[in-house]
């Protein structure tokens, strides 16, 4: 028991590590794209491209260049990551309505004020919705690194495919499955506690 709860610590540090990187890319990228729409289009597409390329073959690319390891997971956790958190982040900073910021401007603004109180406020929703579809993902996809020599739930899954122990194999899944939906829950509360109650009426 006292292995399996290590394992599943070690299984949310990795896939929380790979969403945090994610993000300090994609908010600030969605953030550019809005500024300069014209390069939206291309890097959506080739983030979208990255999306296609299947996790055994994503995983074996980055071992390519990092290595065996944890290292080598965050890295392919953070491209499978990087593309709801983009993706939202730039809708919803480009759904602000232009009047607002228009007459926000017309209040004497600047583009960082505007930023940061009128369209992240009002983007966040659907931002933090990003992130929650991201966690849930890389928690899946995490599972699977233990075949790059990386830590988590994925070791005993494996071990129980080797050994055909659907016991083993339970012991991994079953944990991996429950963190997933807590880690939604949880990000569904912070959601709830950060954004005003008309924006959440208003955005989901």
């Amino acid at each position: 028991m006292g292995q399996i709860l290590q394992l599943t610590l070690e299984h949310l540090c990795l896939s929380a590590a790979g969403v945090l990187v994610a993000g300090l890319v994609g908010v600030p990228l969605g953030i550019l794209l809005v500024r300069a729409r014209a390069l939206a289009g291309p890097v959506m597409s080739l983030v979208d491209v990255l999306q296609t390329i299947p996790s055994l073959a994503m995983l074996a690319l980055v071992m390519f260049f990092l290595g065996l390891g944890n290292n080598s997971l965050i890295a392919a956790l953070f491209v499978y990551a990087l593309l709801p958190i983009l993706r939202n982040t730039y809708t919803g900073l480009a759904g602000v309505s232009p009047d607002l910021l228009e007459a926000g401007k017309g209040m004497g603004m600047t583009g960082w004020q505007l930023l940061r109180q009128v369209q992240l406020p009002i983007a966040l929703p659907i931002i933090l919705a990003g992130f929650r579809v991201a966690m849930v993902t890389a928690i899946g996809i995490a599972t699977i690194g233990t075949l790059i020599g990386a830590g988590g739930l994925g070791e005993p899954i494996w071990r129980g495919i080797q050994l055909a122990n659907t016991f083993m194999i339970m012991t991994g899944a079953v944990p991996a499955a429950l963190l997933a939906i807590i880690a939604d829950v949880l990000l569904g509360g912070l959601e709830k506690a950060l954004v005003p109650r008309g924006l959440r009426a208003k955005n989901i």
